[in-house]
Formats: C-alpha cells, structure tokens, sequence
C-alpha cells in the first residue's frame, strides 16, 4: 500500500491538496479543514472531507453518462490508508481557468448583482425578484477563478468566450446547466432544493471535455431543505453558512473587518456544522454516513 509521503505535493488549497500520483494520476485529498471569508479555522469539522468525497463519488456516479468525468477509483492499491477515505484517484487534465457557476435560484452574489444591474453576469433577469427567488429558467453565471487567497470574481459569458473561443465556452455553459438540472432532479426527489454550483473542467490528452475537481458537495453547492421553502428570506442550508454565522455573531466576539484571524469554533458549532454535513449526504444520496 503506498504513503502519502511517496507522492510529490503539487498543490494545496484551504481545503484540499493535490498530489503527483504517476504521469496519468494524481491524488486529490479533501482535509476537514473548513475556510470562511477568506481564512482558513483553526477548527477542523470531522468527517468533512470523508463526506465530502463521498458525496463526489455518489455524483460521478450519477452524471457518468452525461458527462465525462476525472474520477479513477475511491479505493485502490495507490490511495494511501491514511487517507483512504477522503481520497479520489483521479486522471491528469489540463484545467480551466472558469469557475463555471449554474444558478437556478437568486442569492448569495447573484443576488447582489441583480440588485445592483437587473443582471446577473450580464444575464438580464426580471424585475421584482427577491432573495431566494426561483429564476424562470438556469443561467450560467461564470466566474474568474482566482489565485488561493483571492476571490474568484463574477464574469460575464462573452469573456469566456473571449478566453476559450465560441465553441468550447458553449460547450462549458450546456454542460454546466445539464449536470445543474440533473443534480436537481435527483436532489428534489430527496426533498432538497439545489440552488446553485460551481464546476470546474479540464481537458484530457484527447482533447476531451472532462468534469474535475469535486461535484455537488455542500462546499460547491447550495442545498436548501425544501419543506419551508419561501422567496423572499434566507433559507436554511446545509453547509458552512453556520459557521459563517456564529463567526459574525456577538458571541466569537471576531471583528470581520480587522486582521485578526477568527477564534477556534465552540464545539456546539463544530457539532451543528458536521451534522448538516452528514444531513446533506444521506438526504440526497439516500445512504448512510457509517462512520
């Protein structure tokens, strides 16, 4: 069984690290680490990055035949025990620099932009709608994708296509919505809203479109319970925004706006953000968390 410590590492995110499996393969890890307005916790979240990863496979699965995808194996000989279970052997792609982002519902930055232009990435939306909105049709909102420690910033689709030429940025945008949709469907028979995702893609040696990174997860995506739904206020989510919450709250006594970094998490929140974890998971993928 190899080690972690055999393989050169090649990238390291907030969250995630990328490491050199082969010339074909790499390693991508999901920590339990956990970042929130640009920084890093000093609080992990157990099980994160093992529901996390399994939440991908439950996805890749899922969209294998609408699109193809980077994953290789979630158990094999090169993952090391270590990180057996928040670990994906995945293919080598060339990466896109798009943050390909489907929308079905109004808020977080979308929702900012629409208040401000009417649109959102230069998709003119119509007048009167609220937070949480549902749009009359998915749009594809693409963003920048920015350097770590950056943020990534809201494009417009004539810039894609400026970056990638017309037939690639159309190809990114139909992809991007049919996987949007697809996790929707599946997602609303489970009771839970899909409001929006992040995707990204690379290119494989072939030349052909590929979806990579992770897909799905309550880190790249919003998920909302749907009993209770109602436009016009924010909706309960199963992911961070808890952790969000408490940071920006009386109680942590952390000043957003200064340089300091943000307190350790209380165990009360630590518990509350992994149980919404594990809710999304076993919500929408109908399995057991076993652990």
């Amino acid at each position: 069984m190899a080690e972690l410590a055999d393989y050169q590492l090649i990238a390291a995110g907030k969250v995630r690290e990328l490491y050199a499996v082969d010339s074909e393969h790499l390693l991508l890890v999901a920590s339990n680490r956990v970042s929130a307005y640009d920084w890093v916790l000093p609080t992990e979240i157990p099980d994160k990055g093992a529901i996390l990863t399994a939440m991908s496979v439950f996805w890749f699965e899922q969209l294998a035949d609408l699109v193809p995808n980077h994953l290789v194996a979630a158990q094999d000989e090169r993952i090391p025990a270590e990180v057996a279970d928040r670990a994906l052997l995945v293919r080598r792609l060339t990466m896109l620099p798009v943050e390909c982002v489907a929308r079905g519902y109004l808020t977080g930055s979308g929702l900012i932009d629409y208040r401000n232009t009417g649109a959102v990435c230069g998709v003119e939306l119509p007048a009167g709608l609220v937070e949480s909105s549902k749009l009359p049709e998915t749009i594809f909102t693409p963003a920048s994708k920015a350097e770590i420690g950056e943020h990534d910033e809201n494009i417009s689709f004539q810039a894609v296509v400026e970056q990638q030429g017309a037939e690639l940025a159309g190809r990114l945008r139909e992809l991007t919505v049919a996987v949007y949709e697809a996790g929707s469907r599946i997602a609303e028979k489970a009771g839970v809203i899909l409001a929006d995702t992040k995707l990204e893609f690379g290119v494989d040696a072939e030349g052909e479109l590929v979806l990579g990174d992770e897909v799905l997860t309550p880190d790249s995506s919003r998920y909302w319970p749907a009993e209770g739904y109602q436009a016009g206020r924010v909706q309960p989510s199963y992911d961070k925004q808890y952790v969000r919450d408490w940071l920006t709250s009386p109680e942590s006594g952390w000043d957003r706006a200064s340089d300091t970094p943000p307190p350790p998490l209380p165990e009360h929140v630590v518990a509350a953000t992994r149980s919404r974890y594990v809710e999304a998971y076993e919500r929408v993928t109908g399995r057991r968390f076993g652990r």
